[in-house]
């Protein structure tokens, strides 16, 4: 047997380290990338403040994406397939950042500190008035003129086994838009493998106030916006709504869905009586209302309302661990003028937002908003998509 000399030695140690070094930095560049195919980050403009926008672009392993901007924490897209495998965006959105600054629509937005309408902005806690801003009509309207839709939120990828998935975060000062107290919210994006958006939120205070943030896509499951929403079939796990005013401020009373246009407890067309000689669907101009929904336990998510579109095949689920749910049927869209050339017309998308009841802090009998120093908000809200 030939002895290699010290040299030799020393030159092959050499090479096995070098080549250690090279699979390390391999492996090392493959999970990068890895996680960089799944999160892709772009910059989408530059506020008046020079504050920079990005957009993070979210693949799963079945090859849905969603867009996302930390102008607002908005979704600028969302794209799933149909039942012969086509991929189309199924949001409204906008394609410059400029847009969405002059948006009053909230296109896929999250909205707070509260979501849906407050009567007159006013509610009162521990004794003590708070005025609102008033941004629709006489009321407050998901969280005033800028509230979180608005906002510039910090984002980052964090690392989940579902999915890619993006936390976005925001400090909103004591007084914003007359809330009480400094909330730091946070809300969490993951596109799942099983073709889900999850949407995971937080929220704490240094001084009690209230909380009810939540998310304002605009769906239209055919994935063309030049259809309406009328033909898709929604079903609405609920027994019962709370009813409105001619400003869309619930009158405190539960109502049943009986005999009623709001009965979608089973799939209904939303065409189908959309345009009733009822009352509460003139005060909406068509669906702009909150469901009471069934099963309602704290922190505990479940299956709350399905939308199916026959043509394209796509069917989508919500679930959730919230006790209402708004379906705003698209009634004040009106020439909309959004991405691709796209123009959103009258009833073009809907929205299901997952929430507590609007003007809960003025109605004793409806569930709590109130959030107070040490606690922790929490929700969770999917949308999960499939094909039948």
């Amino acid at each position: 047997m030939n002895k290699l000399n010290p040299s030799s030695q020393k030159q092959n140690l050499f090479y096995i380290i070098c080549l250690l070094s090279l699979l390390l930095l391999v492996f090392s560049s493959c999970s990068t990338n890895g996680k960089d195919q799944m999160i892709e980050k772009t910059l989408f403009g530059k506020l008046d403040d020079g504050r920079e926008v990005y957009l993070y672009t979210l693949k799963n392993n079945s090859g849905a994406q969603v867009q996302i901007i930390n102008y607002g924490a908005r979704v600028v897209s969302l794209a799933m397939p149909d039942r012969n495998g086509n991929f189309a965006d199924i949001v409204t959105g906008y394609d410059s950042l400029g847009a969405y600054v002059r948006d009053n629509s909230y296109f896929g937005a999250i909205v707070g500190r509260y979501g849906n309408r407050i009567a007159k902005g006013k509610f009162e806690l521990d004794g003590k008035e708070y005025q609102l801003t008033i941004n629709d009509g006489r009321n407050s309207l998901h969280g005033g003129k800028i509230g979180f839709f608005k906002a510039f939120w910090n984002a980052e990828p964090v690392e989940s086994k579902e999915g890619p998935s993006l936390k976005l975060s925001l400090v909103s000062p004591d007084g914003d838009e007359g809330y009480p107290g400094t909330v730091t919210a946070t809300v969490t994006y993951t596109l799942t493998n099983n073709d889900e958006l999850k949407i995971d939120y937080t929220g704490t205070t240094d001084k009690s106030t209230i909380f009810n943030p939540t998310h304002h896509s605009y769906f239209n499951l055919s994935g063309n916006f030049n259809n309406t929403i009328l033909s898709e079939e929604l079903s609405i796990d609920a027994d019962s709504t709370t009813p409105v005013n001619n400003e869309l401020i619930p009158t405190g009373k539960i109502a049943t869905v009986e005999n009623t246009p709001m009965d979608f407890r089973k799939p209904t067309p939303i065409g189908l009586h959309i345009n009733d000689d009822n009352q509460q669907i003139k005060f909406g101009r068509g669906y702009d209302h909150n469901w009471v929904l069934n099963n309602y336990k704290k922190g505990v998510v479940r299956k709350v309302a399905t939308l199916y579109d026959s043509a394209s095949g796509r069917f989508m689920e919500v679930l959730t661990d919230q006790p209402g749910l708004q379906f705003y049927s698209g009634n004040f869209l009106n020439g909309v003028h959004g991405k691709n050339g796209a123009v959103y017309k009258y009833r073009t998308a809907l929205c299901l937002e997952a929430q507590h009841y609007p003007d809960s802090p003025n109605e004793k009998n409806f569930p709590s908003v109130v959030l107070r120093p040490g606690k922790v908000y929490k929700q969770t809200t999917i949308y999960k998509f499939s094909t039948k």
